[in-house]
């Protein structure tokens, strides 16, 4: 198990039934969909058989090109109750910044919204391409401070500070002290 109280390969395994379901949905081949996310096929070919740990990078390309929020490829099935205690939650690192993400829920497909927590360090800010048209995010920094925003009109923010923006264009999240952490909610149209 890892600090976040699932073990790497459970993620895989989640990510693995997700993806093949969602791809047949979509009646898609490994190499449609792998041309679509930007990804190589036999990438996604390891993703889909579980024998792979993608970056938040590559699954938000994968969910994007399916046209499904990125919940729908890294949450498992949820009972009717779900509790998600302090430092639980499915756990995705970022490629080449210090932030993590923890999805804590989502709702359904109709208007989805995902919520994340996020903890995050000082050094390179998180970049994240432009979600699909019309979704939005609201961020509520709990502790340190943080910058964050559209790419070219960042925003910072300390403790109880909430921004919303469009995320359907380059946006980036960046800690400015240690020990930064904040709550992120997701709206999809």
């Amino acid at each position: 198990m890892d600090e976040a109280g699932s073990a790497p390969g459970d993620l895989a395994r989640v990510v693995a039934d997700n993806l093949h379901r969602h791809r047949a949905r979509a009646r898609l081949s490994l190499s449609e969909l792998a041309a679509a996310a930007g990804v190589g096929k036999s990438t996604l070919s390891q993703i889909e058989s579980g024998r792979a740990n993608p970056s938040m990078e590559t699954l938000w390309s994968i969910a994007t090109a399916l046209g499904v929020p990125f919940a729908e490829l890294v949450s498992p099935h949820a009972p009717e109750i779900r509790v998600v205690r302090a430092g639980e939650g499915v756990r995705v690192d970022s490629a080449g910044a210090p932030f993590l993400v923890w999805l804590l829920a989502a709702t359904g497909r109709r208007g989805p919204s995902e919520v994340y927590a996020i903890g995050s360090e000082p050094g390179e800010p998180r970049r994240a391409d432009a979600h699909p048209a019309g979704v939005r995010e609201h961020l509520l920094v709990t502790a340190g401070r943080m910058e964050v925003g559209p790419a070219d009109a960042p925003v910072e923010l300390g403790p109880g500070d909430l921004a919303t923006f469009a995320a359907d264009v380059p946006h980036a999240y960046r800690a400015l002290e240690p020990g930064s952490a904040a709550v992120l909610v997701m709206d999809y149209p």
